[in-house]
Formats: C-alpha cells, structure tokens, sequence
C-alpha cells in the first residue's frame, strides 16, 4: 500500500515527547525533547514496512509547523531535521543558537 503524502496524518504526543504518523500496524515517530522555549529534535524512526512514502519528511514539517506556531527555537540533532533544514534556508530563523552551530551558520 503506498500513501500520497498529503494524506499522512502526524500528530504530537506530547505525553511520549513525539510526533507520530500510525499505518499498516507500525508507528513512524519523530521524537523530541522540549526544555523552555527549545525544542530538540533527537531521533526519527520510520519502520520498514513504511519507508519510501514521504512519511519522515511529513514527520518533519509537522514538528518544524508545530514549532512555528509554539515560537519555539529548534536544534535539529537527528539527521533527518538536520538535513531538512540545511537544505531549507526558509527554516533558519526556527534555529536556537545551538541548532545555528549543528548547521555550521
């Protein structure tokens, strides 16, 4: 089975410190950490069963949306956020001084 990407529905668990995205009996997680106004990104795993559908990306955009809209600073420490944002300059104003330094500007 293979999912258009905008049908993915991500959602935040801030009980697990996650972003998830549930399908086919497997659950893809972007998993953070929040301290104040930071938010660090620190891991996103996407099952096999569920690769190549776009979920991780979608996993990204909903917790740098998320962040957006909370005014939270971002620190990218999983690669997957790392290589989003590098590659996405419209994203570097969410950078917390740390996440600045992660991306080397």
């Amino acid at each position: 089975m293979t999912t258009s990407p905008s049908s993915i529905q991500v959602r935040d668990n801030p009980a697990k410190h996650r972003f998830e995205y549930a399908a086919q009996g497997e659950r893809a997680v972007a998993i953070y950490s929040l301290e104040g106004n930071v938010i660090t990104f620190i891991h996103t795993l996407v099952p096999e069963a569920l690769q190549g559908q776009g979920i991780a990306k979608q996993l990204v955009l909903a917790g740098l949306a998320s962040a957006r809209e909370r005014g939270l600073r971002v620190v990218p420490q999983c690669p997957v956020f790392n290589a989003y944002m590098r590659s996405h300059p419209e994203t570097h104003d969410l950078l917390a001084d740390e996440g600045r330094k992660l991306l080397g500007l």
